[in-house]
């Protein structure tokens, strides 16, 4: 007869206590950077056809590669570590402004919503939130981890969308940002699954500190 060993879980000393990491607590680890890669590669795919062969039918390819692109940004979103729940929620609800936009925007619109998009630039201070909450998460990557793609592509990504909407870029100078943004992402999505799952959790113990704290002032 052979009996199993069960090893306790790794305790890890926190700011303001112990704290141990579940498994639950690694599968959202996991949701989160399989999110973040339905994102990049979705984006990706979609920039390199605008980039290397825009024809109608490539844009119409589009709609479906932004729907994939929100949804796995939507996923990202519910599941990453934040300690501070209103920047957090905050996040959520610019995706879904953005969101919902864009699904007004498909409806009411002939052309395909990229398109629309490009050739009404007044069309981003609705959509433009979806990117924005991309943004919060490359600057929250780039501050927790230290990570060159995020720093580049936080200020990347208004840069590019500012400029278009107020109409200072010239398109040999957007593609060459929507490059530069797509390949990074990738980088950025590809370098997130190799790295240790307890970095993305953060210290649980801030997370239980700060709950406490909100439920004392209730």
């Amino acid at each position: 007869m052979t009996t199993q060993t069960i090893s306790a879980p790794e305790v890890y000393q926190g700011q303001f206590g112990e704290f141990t990491i579940t498994e639950s607590d690694r599968k959202g680890v996991i949701i989160y950077r399989s999110g973040l890669m339905l994102a990049a590669i979705c984006f990706a795919v979609g920039s390199a056809l605008v980039l290397l062969n825009p024809n109608p039918t490539t844009f119409k390819l589009l709609t479906p590669l932004y729907t994939c692109f929100s949804l796995g940004l939507g996923i990202s979103l519910l599941t990453i570590h934040i300690y501070m729940v209103e920047l957090h929620r905050a996040l959520q609800v610019f995706w879904l402004i953005g969101s919902i936009s864009a699904i007004i925007l498909a409806i009411t619109n002939s052309e395909p919503l990229a398109l629309t998009i490009y050739t009404q630039p007044l069309t981003l201070l609705g959509v433009g939130f979806t990117f924005a909450a991309l943004t919060g998460i490359y600057f929250k990557e780039a501050f927790c981890f230290n990570r060159l793609e995020t720093k580049l592509l936080t200020p990347v990504v208004p840069l590019l969308l500012l400029g278009h909407l107020v109409g200072i870029l010239p398109i040999q100078l957007e593609q060459l940002l929507l490059g530069i943004w797509a390949i990074l992402f990738v980088v950025f999505a590809i370098r997130k699954t190799v790295q240790a799952i307890p970095a993305d959790i953060g210290d649980k113990s801030v997370f239980a500190y700060l709950e406490s704290k909100r439920s004392a002032k209730v």
